[in-house]
């Protein structure tokens, strides 16, 4: 069904703009005067190439919903209508994707659609937990408060990855740096730098052996070099891509030491914080436990707790698969146990998010002052030998003439 880009104004004389579906011009026309529209313009709604249908050009970052969320709240709570809110909500939106996503939102509520049905019309933009957290304020007629909790909690998620991401940025910056340089000295300055040594037939240590052969082999074999490492990263792109492979590499990774234990903690976290999400929302528990397994963002996680969904739908106590798992903190399931007892599983959740979000924020900040006096030393060794490689050679040639 063709859709038309509309401007318009309301009884009250307010400007107004979105997009409403419609067979042709003229019963666009008429749609928009039932809903008491006087309309401005109105014209064939185009969707740009480059912006929209290539999601990779306009992506929609989380910090993008987090400000979305943020200011519909604030429009919420001062009692402005659903219809006008988003409006408002999207012309202060600055990327062009969930700026017209929001508009198209709008113009489906304004026509008698629920709001989590419109947004579920947008998978792109809102998670299922976002839209199950926006049904739930429908169905309980508290839309304003769960708009409020949920800023509140995508907003506390967007700080803890954004200050992971950024502690983590400069040890991977320094060890790539590290590696193309270290490339680039094997393929082009050792040789030139050992080549007198190879000439003058004077004995050489084995470092410096290992060091020549190292350097002639990448020399000679840059081209092989490059393309196997294309191909190796495709192939490894492609196992992590299969079910199995997944599974496996997101198993693996929880196994590495210091990164291991890191990765569970961010896990835990997203699964105790949207868990508490949802179920204070209203959200029954094993459509929550369905919702999370797919925001935790690690395959093995996933299949654990969808094993609990299938536990708890027959009957059984949410914990009954986690106390039998290695991934999941024990503290997590006997805490988990409590609540479920005691009917206050959503404020246990939350206690539980609080305590390992201070653990993750600690551990991070341990890792990142551990890891800069290591990568210091790294570097050092690695000049340090590549130099007694070569100069103590050319000391020895000097002493002996």
């Amino acid at each position: 069904m063709p859709r038309y880009e509309y401007h318009a104004r309301d009884p009250k004389g307010q400007a107004v703009e979105g997009l409403v579906d419609a067979e042709t011009l003229e019963i666009a026309t008429d749609t928009l005067k039932d809903r008491g529209l006087f309309v401005l313009s109105l014209e064939v709604f185009k969707e740009s190439v480059t912006s929209y249908e290539i999601p990779w050009l306009n992506k929609i970052s989380t910090k993008d919903l987090v400000i979305f969320s943020r200011q519909f709240s604030v429009l919420m709570g001062a009692k402005v209508p659903l219809v006008q809110a988003l409006k408002t909500t999207a012309r202060q939106t600055q990327n062009k994707s969930l700026k017209r996503i929001v508009l198209d939102v709008a113009s489906d509520v304004e026509a008698g659609t629920s709001m989590s049905e419109a947004m579920a019309k947008h998978p792109r933009a809102f998670s299922a937990f976002f839209i199950n957290m926006i049904r739930s304020g429908e169905t309980t007629g508290k839309l304003e408060e769960v708009m409020n909790y949920l800023a509140d909690q995508m907003e506390r998620d967007f700080d803890l990855m954004a200050k992971i991401k950024g502690a983590m940025t400069y040890p991977i910056f320094v060890m790539v740096a590290m590696v193309i340089i270290g490339f680039v000295m094997m393929v082009y300055v050792v040789p030139k730098l050992t080549a007198t040594l190879t000439e003058s037939g004077t004995a050489l240590p084995w470092t410096t052996k290992l060091l020549i052969a190292t350097s002639s082999f990448m020399q000679t074999y840059i081209a092989q070099i490059v393309v196997g490492a294309v191909l190796l990263i495709l192939a490894f792109r492609w196992w992590t891509s299969t079910p199995g492979g997944r599974t496996l590499w997101d198993r693996l990774k929880l196994k590495v030491p210091v990164f291991g234990p890191l990765l569970r903690n961010i896990y835990v976290v997203r699964f105790t914080r949207s868990m508490s999400t949802l179920i204070s929302g209203g959200v029954d528990v094993p459509q929550s436990l369905e919702i999370c397994a797919d925001i935790v963002g690690n395959e093995y996680f996933r299949q654990v707790i969808m094993e609990t969904r299938k536990e708890v739908s027959d009957g059984n106590s949410i914990t009954s698969v986690f106390v039998h798992t290695d991934i999941m903190p024990m503290m997590v399931a006997q805490m988990m146990s409590v609540g479920e007892e005691t009917g206050r599983l959503g404020e246990v959740l939350d206690r539980l998010t609080g305590f390992y979000s201070r653990e993750l924020s600690n551990s991070v900040a341990n890792l990142v002052s551990a890891i800069e006096p290591l990568i210091m030393l790294l570097m050092g060794g690695a000049v340090g030998i590549m130099v007694a490689a070569i100069m103590l050679p050319m000391y020895s040639m000097a002493t002996n003439m």
